[in-house]
């Protein structure tokens, strides 16, 4: 398989189709939910938890092509040979499907997800290993400071100062760095808590300790 591209999708108030009732089903909902999207669920049977959920179209029956006639993304969680019909009928309509545990049907990937105060990290391995897909989202939602949202009030806050000020690219993300840095004090909590977590993550940034961290060296565009 070629590389993917790492893409976020707003899909509030957009059409999902999600074909499948069973509990897999029932997880990619929640997913679809968390980011406001306006969900149809085909299956012939559901689960209760899908039968209850507000807000939502459940119909009850097998998947006819035409159900993708208006959607912006599908999600088939349903068995091997449902899963295939929803890609050849996608594939048509030039529309992309997350196929559940089925890479051969799919043309998206739902990732493992980190949110906390306004950041989420996205990790995949392009459906062929979602158990070290869980691992190192776990690891990462470890590895994140617990006033993550201090660093994004001083990032953004550091955006619009640079913006207005005309700041160049190469020069915002040691300074963004050195400004949260000086967010902590200099007792003894403070300076261990730098420790642990901006002083580490500089050093990794910077290449000091061991491999580089692809999200800490992003194209310059992310810094905007």
């Amino acid at each position: 398989m070629s590389e993917l591209l790492p893409l976020f999708l707003n899909l509030t108030g957009r059409a999902v189709v999600l074909v499948g009732g069973g509990p897999v089903a029932t997880a990619k909902l929640r997913q679809l939910l968390a980011a406001d999207a306006d969900v149809r669920v085909i299956a012939p049977e559901v689960t209760d938890e899908i039968a209850a959920t507000p807000g939502i179209i459940v119909e009850r029956r097998p998947f006819e092509p035409a159900d993708l006639d208006a959607a912006w993304l599908v999600v088939a969680a349903a068995t091997p040979d449902v899963n295939r019909q929803v890609a050849e009928a996608a594939e048509t309509r030039r529309l992309f499907v997350n196929a559940v545990d089925d890479p051969a049907n799919a043309s998206a990937f739902l990732s493992g997800v980190v949110r906390r105060d306004g950041v989420t990290l996205a990790i995949s391995t392009s459906g062929a290993a979602p158990a070290l897909t869980a691992l190192l989202r776990e690891g990462f939602d470890a590895l994140l400071p617990r006033d993550l949202a201090r660093w994004m009030w001083q990032s953004r806050a550091s955006r619009a100062a640079w913006r207005r000020d005309g700041v160049p690219m190469e020069a915002r993300k040691p300074r963004l760095l050195q400004a949260l840095n000086d967010l902590y004090d200099r007792s003894a909590e403070g300076a261990i808590h730098a420790e642990k977590s901006v002083r580490a993550v500089s050093a990794l940034a910077a290449g000091e300790r061991g491999p580089r961290v692809p999200w800490l060296n992003a194209p310059e565009d992310s810094w905007l």
